[in-house]
């Protein structure tokens, strides 16, 4: 005999929740999948009414989810939003074009306007002609601090109020797991919190945080969604890889610890002092890059500082301390008027 969905006890169920263990129903999985998110975004105070917010979409499974479910949100809550959606072209042939592709299909889908921002345009540099010249071992480094401030330059362009992204429950566990086994305890402070700003930057939050990356799957797969599911062929070796591995163990063993790393990293965060970014007055303040102008604790921003390394042919020396770089290039630093 079929079993009944444990919520509504009429439907037959139809998938068990990895969060909860729950045994219920398509219609049921829905409300509570979308109801849930909705309580974050309410609970964390997210938006106001009149906010104009940019999705950061990239084609794949979270950030097509989060589209379709802020959409779907904004339009049963009334929250009053502008939605946009903005997209990154690292310059990935074969990966990131294809993606894009899918994007631009979600736009016309949700009829959310699409701005696409590249390497190429901000840096002079794609990251196919980046890995010819470092390598596999540490592009990853290259691509996350280019793409961050590429988001916030897009953002800026779009003259938004917000960014949203599809980070998950997982995405923020591996975060954890990552910064604690490098010591680096100024990261850990921030990578649990659901919005991150400064002074400097557009406000960017995660309402999947709480939000099981099985259950996006789950959702987009029966809600039939269009989306782009290839692994990035430049990820293989990416240190990250290792932390989620670990995390599946870890889950397997028990479906709870990825909200427990989670609610770890959120108690750690008062118990370490950090000598970075700290709050005064409630705010983060932070310097400027005295070359492009974006936010930095250093003269030069980690963006520009790996963008100096590669233009002068000596990349590998820009991936490490970046104050020491910064001493060898003081000179050629322009100061801004």
């Amino acid at each position: 005999m079929a079993r009944l969905c444990s919520l509504c006890g009429v439907e037959r169920a139809v998938l068990k929740r990895p969060k909860t263990g729950q045994q219920i129903c398509r219609p049921c999985f829905f409300l509570v999948f979308e109801t849930e998110v909705h309580h974050t975004i309410i609970e964390s105070k997210l938006f106001q009414r009149g906010d104009r917010v940019a999705i950061a979409a990239s084609g794949g499974k979270d950030s097509t989810v989060l589209a379709h479910v802020m959409t779907t949100l904004n339009e049963r809550y009334d929250y009053g939003l502008d939605l946009f959606l903005l997209s990154v072209d690292e310059g990935i042939t074969g990966y990131r074009d294809d993606s894009l592709e899918t994007v631009k299909r979600n736009e016309q889908q949700y009829k959310i306007p699409l701005k696409i921002v590249s390497y190429e345009e901000l840096y002079g540099w794609s990251m196919d002609a980046i890995v010819k010249e470092i390598g596999l071992k540490n592009n990853c480094t290259f691509c996350g601090v280019f793409r961050r401030q590429a988001l916030d330059r897009g953002a800026a362009l779009l003259k938004v109020d917000h960014v949203v992204t599809g980070h998950n429950a997982d995405d923020i566990a591996e975060t954890v797991l990552m910064n604690i086994l490098r010591g680096d305890f100024s990261r850990l402070q921030r990578c649990t919190a659901i919005r991150t700003a400064t002074d400097e930057t557009i406000p960017r939050s995660k309402p999947f945080k709480y939000t099981y990356e099985k259950e996006i799957v789950m959702y987009a797969y029966f809600k039939k969604l269009d989306y782009f599911s290839t692994e990035c062929t430049y990820s293989p070796n990416a240190y990250r890889g290792y932390a989620r591995t670990f995390l599946k163990d870890l889950e397997s063993i028990r479906p709870s610890a990825i909200m427990d790393i989670i609610h770890s990293g959120e108690s750690w965060e008062s118990k370490v002092e950090v000598k970075v970014n700290q709050l005064v007055d409630g705010k983060i303040l932070v310097g400027s890059c005295e070359r492009c102008g974006y936010m930095s604790s250093q003269k030069l921003c980690k963006a520009c500082v790996l963008l100096e390394g590669l233009n002068k042919g000596l990349p590998k020396v820009a991936i490490g301390n970046s104050a020491k770089y910064q001493k060898t290039t003081d000179a050629d630093v322009p100061i801004k008027a």
